[in-house]
Parts: structure tokens; C-alpha cells; sequence
């Protein structure tokens, strides 16, 4: 497994075909590791797959979660090494970002609700770096994780609407054992918290079934998840719940074609987050 820290080195590698790109901002854990199961089944013996180690400065809008985030280097090559990475891009920042930079990718329409109107800017980031290591990577596929259901729609607009030539995989969000999503941010929760933090997917999974006992009215099926999660014990606090159209990212009067609930809560200073298809 090689290890690349810039640019210009990654640059003067020829990349094997197709070479599937698994975009990280590290501190992996098993959902990342399932993406990087489906990018070596999408390789073949042909192909590489390629998994990149950066915490992007430029999509948090909260100045302590990005101290905060956590970064574990090591661990995360032994990983690599480990589950079949055969190249590994772990910039710095300032190799990422010039001094100067004044250009940056900004999405108009899918990021105006969910994360995008509660973290101003954040899409922003992750689109350009997004676009920037699909640009340096040189990549034929994509993979990214379905529990971000909101930034995989967004990254999928501007491949289609830049015309950006590269294939974007989605993968199923991994859960542990009691349902609560996987996040390099539950290492953050207390003892309390991490055992109160599943009801988030007993919600989402609460309203997925009135919805399919044929309620389709979106103001009852979010008062069923909302329900669940207030009755938190250890101060979830709901930052947004919202059921949108699951192309379009806008509202719907009633449930009548494929939706999402999609939800961010935060334990403290921990913000989690997930989401159900309806339909």
C-alpha cells in the first residue's frame, strides 16, 4: 500500500483501471470499511481503490467540531492496510487550499434545507474538495455512504450538471448493533448518551412503518419520529427533522412517490445524523 501526502507526488503515479475512489475524513470505523469492500469489488484484480485521509477545514462551520473531529492516522492506515486500500491520498491542508484561494463550488438547490440551512457554507466545502480530489485523484468511481443522504444527492447534481467524468456509487448506511448509524462522531457521546442515541433509528423505522400502514400525510409521519426522539432521557435535541422528495430535496404535500425523512440531533456539543426511504 503506498501513502501519498501531495499533490504533485500523487500526480506522477499512473492510476491502474478503473481506479475507485473511497473519499474520508478519517477516524474510520466499519462504514467505512463497507465502502471500501464495495470499491474493491467494483476494482476487480484489475483495479485499484484509492482511499483518501482528509479533514476538510473548509465545510465546518463550527470552529470546535473541527478541533474536535477526530484524527487517528495511524489506526486508519493499519485499516488500510488491512481491508485491500492499495493507495492512500492524506494531504495537508495547506497542499489542499492556496493562501489566496477564491474559487469554490456552490450548489443552489438540494442544499438549501436539511445540513445545508443548518451549517451555512458546509456544502459549499464539500463540494469543492470533493470536486478537487476528484480532479487529483484521476478516479473512474466514486463511493460514498447513503447515511449523508443529502450530500450523496448533492455530489450526484454536480457530477451530472459539470459533466464531471466519474461513476458515484451509493452504499447502504452500517448500523451497530442497536440501530444507531455509525459516525466517527460516537466516540464523542457519553456512556449515557451512546445508549439513549438509538432511538433516532427507532423514529425514522416508527414513521417508515405508519407510512406504510398507508398513512401519507407528511405532518403525521414526522409527528411519529419527532415523538420518539423527544422522549430522550439525555437531552436529544432536535436540529432539523424533514420529509422531502428524495430526488428533488423540496417538500411534498403528500407522500405519493419516493421520500426520505432525514434527521440531524444533537446529544451536547454531538451532532448525529440519518435518515429512512419511503416508498
Amino acid at each position: 500500500m503506498k501513502v501519498v501526502t501531495s499533490a504533485t507526488d500523487l500526480n506522477a503515479i499512473s492510476p491502474a483501471r478503473p481506479r475507485v475512489l473511497v473519499p474520508t475524513m478519517g477516524a474510520l470505523h466499519d462504514g467505512h470499511l463497507a465502502l471500501v469492500k464495495r470499491a474493491r469489488e467494483l476494482a476487480g484484480t484489475d483495479g485499484e481503490v484509492m482511499l483518501t485521509l482528509f479533514v476538510n477545514p473548509t465545510q465546518f462551520n463550527n470552529p470546535s467540531d473541527l478541533e474536535n473531529y477526530p484524527r487517528t492516522m495511524d489506526r486508519d492506515l493499519k485499516l488500510c492496510k488491512e481491508h485491500g486500500v492499495d493507495l492512500v491520498f492524506a494531504p495537508e491542508a495547506d497542499s489542499m487550499y492556496q493562501p489566496d484561494h477564491s474559487v469554490n463550488i456552490i450548489e443552489s438547490s438540494l442544499s438549501k434545507r436539511l445540513c445545508g440551512a443548518t451549517r451555512p457554507g458546509h456544502f459549499e466545502g464539500v463540494c469543492t474538495v470533493v470536486l478537487k480530489l476528484f480532479n487529483l485523484t484521476r478516479s473512474d468511481i466514486a463511493v460514498f455512504g447513503k447515511k449523508d443522504f443529502q450530500q450523496l444527492a448533492i455530489i450526484r447534481r454536480m457530477v451530472r450538471d459539470l459533466n464531471v467524468p466519474i461513476t458515484i456509487e451509493g452504499v447502504d448506511t452500517i448500523r451497530e448493533s442497536s440501530g444507531l448509524a455509525m459516525s466517527s462522531r460516537n466516540t464523542r457521546l457519553s456512556e449515557k448518551q451512546h445508549a439513549d442515541a438509538p432511538r433516532i433509528r427507532r423514529a425514522l423505522l416508527a414513521a417508515q412503518d405508519l407510512h406504510a400502514q398507508g398513512e401519507h400525510d407528511p405532518e403525521k409521519l414526522l409527528a411519529c419520529a419527532r415523538e420518539e426522539i423527544e422522549a430522550s432521557t439525555e437531552g436529544a435535541k432536535i436540529d432539523y427533522l424533514e420529509l422531502l422528495d428524495a430526488e428533488s430535496l423540496q417538500p411534498l404535500e403528500k407522500v405519493t412517490r419516493p421520500a426520505v425523512i432525514a434527521t440531524a440531533v444533537f446529544y451536547g456539543e454531538v451532532r448525529l445524523i440519518d435518515n429512512i426511504e419511503l416508498g
